[in-house]
């Protein structure tokens, strides 16, 4: 006798193959629009922090050095 929960495992991921097929047909275009958009901000938010910390890093080479003195 098969194992339960290889069975109910089995129905589970049917009925979710199945509900996933219709919705795709119905509304596939807009999940990936958001994914799109949510993809840009992180982009730009990264070369944001990316230029600041490039300036920060730029500006802290520039200064002189001071070279320890012997006693």
């Amino acid at each position: 006798m098969p194992n339960i929960s290889i069975i109910t495992s089995a129905l589970i991921h049917t009925i979710y193959g199945h509900l996933r097929r219709l919705r795709r047909d119905d509304d596939g275009a807009s999940g990936s629009l958001d994914q799109v958009l949510w993809f840009i901000a992180v982009a730009v938010g990264a070369a944001v922090i990316a230029a600041i910390v490039w300036a920060k890093i730029k500006t802290e080479a520039n200064k002189p050095v001071n070279s320890p003195s012997a006693p």
